[in-house]
């Protein structure tokens, strides 16, 4: 007898009266996923074992052992424990809330085709992470909060599906926070993702210090996600960039409470200071802080703290952007470097146990999760003061500072790969010996882990590479890691219902001696059927090696930086300050920079970084060329081969054209990477060539790249259209941050001014940022 069928056989399910409502959840599902009206459910109280019933539990492990279940495991070991009978009976029992839902899941689609016999005398599974935490939700709490027709019940419900056990939940309720500046600034929208403390609750310090009706909305936008997560038995915490700036009204106050410059110099025109937790007062003001907010929601199990960027930072920490500053009581002026590094690392480390100390006082598993890259000034104090509870989420273990220590999977001397992304295939032996060090002080590393949103191919959505999604997740298993930092988030399911990245996570979590190869075939067949199950599979196959052939131009350009710098808006023209000013603001007043931001010019620059250089663009354009194209448009001619062949039964199979389309965006998205690496290669290649064959070579490229874009521009134009959303794009005005669904009209002058600008000489002004800076600022 199959499990299916036996699971068909429960008449009766029973769960203890005092359950958390993530077993009512659970229930409720499978229930409903049963189909039997005639199903009694309800709590009792629970008498072991019961040769009738079908019972559902959350339960310690010596509970268990009281019940005669007996199995070695290894101390807080995290389980489920399943036993089914043929006749319907049996139990099933998580030792937390977070793996009930999502099991249940698994249950159905990866085990129900199983013999019962298998789990008919019981069974453990042992999750293969203890906690998959999703840290920097892109949908539910930073910038994509604003998408249109986003739903957060379905998307929290989602997560739980695919065994996420950790969730951020202190989003925004507004599109974009109170800050503000001077004109011409676009700092301001760095205080709308990763909102601080402060934006949710006061403390008798700062009281009124911003509206009453903000921070209510605020957090009750925070307590809504939060019991949503809870229904579902995902553990909510925080995400904050911290300890982050206030408005200068608080120092007209409190003159003497104030603390660090946190500001960019070059993106702010004005400066912003924090308060200075070396004072009482201040840690005071934080511990009142997080104390109202567990308050407010209990269940609260995390913060995770980011800092030295977005408006904050460490007083006297080595890499603030102003340098080492802050306020009065740390340390004396004319100290050497080594002493003030001792105080600054010792002084962040007083403020995380602060805010664990605080919160523990109601949830005594509250734990601090921070990143050591801002902390490369201070990295021997700090790592050394990694207690119990304050742990660190990262890439690497070795690295130091924004270093990456591996490198690109197929172009081994490149180190231009984004941290967790499935471009990060090694696992250095160090890692082990660093996480023994640290789990032997209670403190747990948290690696990156990304197959999802924003972390790559941002702003598109559902990109398909499940077998690369898969290795990446076998080397962290097989190395031993227990935590995953998720970057992200996911899909909304409305959006990407296909998704195959996600359902590989999902089938990972108690499954990860795998056979992937079985698994895919399993989910074609399910999605496109017999007819067309291997049209999928080699597509998707086709598809990774050409995203495995992707050399990344630069790191910035593959995440957030695709939308800030709007490459997908901007014209790629041989001069852009050719194109009138006032031809341009229709992108410029929407990109993340200043008026002096010499990447408004140069797309090989931004502020003072250099991003990538011309002889590296040049070769990764060949790169592209040579090991892209190929085996991607022959991904999507394959698709196009059988949406030709599915038109004989429109509307069957949706996701080959779901997936046809996406594949042809991604198309999209790596022509323009190529494009911007060939304007770079040609533009300088041309301004620094002695002699006129290399530039009109130069410049030929040039043209030839600007023809490819304008196609570029036209397909992606088409995809618009095309019903599948395959990008995060908002209802409401486009901001800095996001793509609004105005989109296709800016293409339209996109086209029109590269058409125009195609024969200009090509030139950019390496003197932009000096004259910009001395120009005054026009409205």
């Amino acid at each position: 007898m199959k499990i299916k069928k036996a699971l068909a056989n429960i008449n009766r399910i029973y769960y203890p009266a005092k359950s958390p409502e993530a077993v009512r959840t659970s229930v409720s599902w499978l229930i409903r996923q049963l189909g039997t009206s005639g199903i009694r459910s309800g709590h009792v109280k629970v008498t072991w074992p019961d040769d009738e019933a079908f019972r559902v539990a959350v339960a310690s492990y010596d509970r268990l052992k009281s019940l005669g279940i007996k199995k070695p495991l290894k101390p807080k070991e995290r389980y489920i424990y399943f036993l089914l009978r043929k006749k319907g009976s049996g139990y099933l029992v998580s030792s937390h809330t977070c793996y009930l839902y999502s099991f249940i899941h698994h249950l159905f689609n990866n085990l129900a085709e199983q013999n019962v016999e298998m789990v008919h005398c019981g069974r453990w599974f042992v999750p293969a992470f203890k906690w998959q935490r999703i840290t920097y939700d892109y949908f539910l709490t930073q910038q994509g909060r604003i998408q249109e027709g986003f739903n957060r019940e379905s998307y929290i419900s989602e997560l739980a599906r695919l065994g996420y056990t950790h969730i951020e939940i202190n989003g925004l309720a507004f599109p974009k926070a109170l800050e503000t500046g001077p004109e011409g600034e676009t700092y301001p929208m760095f205080y709308t993702y990763c909102p601080a403390l402060d934006q949710f609750v006061y403390s008798r310090l700062n009281k009124r210090l911003y509206p009453g009706h903000y921070l209510d909305a605020n957090l009750a936008y925070l307590k809504e996600n939060a019991e949503i997560a809870i229904r579902f038995g995902l553990t909510p915490g925080l995400l904050c960039f911290e300890p982050r700036s206030v408005p200068e009204r608080f120092f007209r106050k409190y003159p003497m409470l104030r603390g660090a410059r946190v500001d960019h110099p070059f993106r702010s025109f004005k400066p912003r200071y924090n308060m200075t937790i070396t004072h009482p007062l201040v840690r005071d003001h934080y511990a009142e802080m997080i104390r109202k907010l567990i308050k407010e929601v209990p269940e609260l199990g995390y913060i995770s703290i980011w800092t030295n960027d977005s408006g904050a930072g460490f007083e006297h920490t080595k890499s603030l952007y102003v340098g080492r500053n802050g306020g009065a009581y740390l340390i004396r002026e004319w100290k050497d470097d080594e002493e003030i590094a001792r105080l600054a690392g010792e002084n962040a480390l007083r403020f995380f146990r602060l805010i664990r100390d605080e919160a523990r006082k109601i949830n005594p598993e509250f734990r601090v999760i921070t990143r050591m890259e801002s902390f490369y000034g201070e990295y021997d104090t700090v790592w050394e003061g990694l207690t119990e509870g304050v742990d660190i989420e990262t890439s690497s273990l070795m690295a130091r500072g924004w270093e990456m220590p591996y490198t690109h999977p197929r172009y081994e001397e490149s180190h231009d790969v984004n941290a967790g992304t499935v471009y990060q295939m090694d696992f250095d032996d160090r890692e082990r010996t660093l996480t023994e060090d640290l789990s032997s002080r209670n403190s747990d590393p948290h690696f990156y882990f990304s197959a999802g949103p924003h972390s790559m191919f941002d702003p598109l959505l559902g990109i398909p590479y499940p077998v690369l999604t898969y290795r990446r997740l076998k080397i962290l298993y097989e190395n031993g890691v227990g935590f995953l930092a998720c970057t992200g988030g996911i899909s909304p399911p409305e959006m990407a219902p296909f998704d195959i990245n996600q359902e590989i996570i999902r089938s990972f979590q108690y499954n990860p001696d795998m056979n992937i190869d079985a698994f895919l075939e399993k989910i074609t067949k399910r999605w496109a059927g017999d007819e067309y199950d291997k049209v999928l599979l080699k597509a998707w196959k086709l598809a990774e090696e050409a995203i495995l052939a992707f050399p990344n131009i630069t790191p910035l350009y593959s995440t957030f930086g695709f939308t800030w710098y709007r490459l997908w808006a901007r014209p790629l023209v041989p001069d852009i300050e050719k194109i009138p000013p006032g031809q341009r603001k229709y992108y410029e007043d929407f990109m993340c920079t200043t008026p002096h931001n010499p990447n408004n010019v140069d797309l090989s620059r931004d502020v003072l970084f250099r991003l990538t250089s011309p002889d590296k663009c040049t070769l990764n354009v060949k790169r592209i060329d040579s090991n892209v194209w190929k085996p991607l448009d022959s991904a999507i001619e394959e698709l196009n081969r059988g949406l030709d062949d599915h038109a004989k039964t429109p509307g069957k199979y949706k996701v080959l054209t779901d997936q046809f389309i996406r594949l042809r965006a991604l198309r999209c998205w790596i022509m323009t990477q190529r494009n911007v690496a060939a304007w770079i290669s040609g533009v300088y290649g041309y301004m620094t060539s002695e002699n006129e064959k290399e530039k009109s070579n130069h410049r030929e490229n040039v043209s030839e790249l600007i023809r490819k874009e304008i196609e570029n521009t036209k397909v992606l134009s088409e995809l618009l259209d095309s019903g599948v959303e395959f990008m995060a794009m908002t209802g409401q005005e486009e901001t800095q941050l996001m793509y609004g669904r105005n989109l296709k009209r800016l293409l339209e002058k996109r086209i029109n001014l590269m058409e125009q600008h195609m024969d200009d000489e090509p030139f950019i002004d390496h003197g932009y940022m000096e004259r910009k800076a001395g120009e005054i600022l026009s409205k």
